[in-house]
This record gives structure tokens, C-alpha cells and sequence, in this order.
């Protein structure tokens, strides 16, 4: 049995976040030095082209880091790499996580999936299925709530 979650909660893969901020910074930096330390006959705008490229891989990076599932009374915010979307309870219908999935998936009542990328086994694989069970706990409970 599961414990149940006080609301608001958010659920997000750590170590991800902080391995990729980690890459992200050691990335401009060595972008920015790389920029600087070209030889003489190198022109300016080729060093910006390498300093931009830096800030570019480091924004991709930093996409990668975004994703996160939050609850609270009202509903659910996915944020994924790129976009985000806020679903009402009873917009999800259930919460699918299985053997071998990459991530949580939503079934929503419209007939649609959304992928929840902040529930993913790459942080561990207990502490997701952990997570994707005390969201399923939430969407169960609000769905009797609503009844």
C-alpha cells in the first residue's frame, strides 16, 4: 500500500537535472575558451560562430533538464521538453508506467496520451515507480472526489 501525498508535490529526475546543469556549464566554458584561445589568423566571427554554438548546446541541454510533473488541488502540470500542459483531474483517466516504458504515459479522457517525461527510471527505477504510483493514487482519488 502506498502512503498518500500531500498536495502540491512535484516530481522531476534529479540526478538528471544536475548531471546535464553540470554538462551545460562545463560546455560554455569550454566553448568560451576554445573561442579565445584560436590561433591569431582565426576572424572574430568565426570565434562568436564557436561561442554561439556553446550557448546553443547548452540551451539543448538545458531543454533536456526541464522535464517535470506537478500536482496540487486543481490538477496537473507536464512540463516536457518543450511544452507544457496543465490538465484538470478529471482530464486523466489513468497512469500508465510499464516494464521497460521510458517514462509515465497519461491516458486522457479525450482519447489521447501524454507522455509525463519528469516520471522516468533513469533516476532509479524504485523512485519512478514509487512516483507514478502516487500520482495514479491522486488521479483515483480526485476521480471519486468528482463522482
Amino acid at each position: 500500500m502506498s502512503h498518500p501525498v500531500e498536495l502540491p508535490v512535484t516530481w522531476a529526475p534529479r540526478r538528471n537535472r544536475a548531471v546535464l546543469a553540470g554538462i551545460c556549464g562545463l560546455l560554455l566554458v569550454l566553448f568560451t575558451v576554445l573561442a579565445f584561445a584560436l590561433p591569431s589568423n582565426w576572424q572574430v566571427n568565426d570565434r562568436v560562430a564557436i561561442f554561439v554554438s556553446g550557448l546553443l548546446f547548452s540551451a539543448v541541454g538545458l531543454l533536456l533538464a526541464r522535464p517535470r510533473v506537478s500536482a496540487d488541488a486543481e490538477g496537473v502540470t507536464v512540463v516536457n521538453f518543450v511544452r507544457r500542459h496543465r490538465l484538470s483531474w478529471p482530464q486523466i483517466v489513468r497512469v500508465n508506467f510499464r516494464q521497460g516504458d521510458p517514462w509515465v504515459m497519461l491516458d486522457l479522457a479525450d482519447g489521447t496520451s501524454l507522455a509525463a517525461v519528469g516520471i522516468q527510471p533513469a533516476g532509479g527505477r524504485e523512485q519512478a515507480v514509487r512516483a507514478a504510483r502516487a500520482l495514479r493514487d491522486l488521479v483515483e482519488d480526485h476521480s471519486v472526489a468528482q463522482n
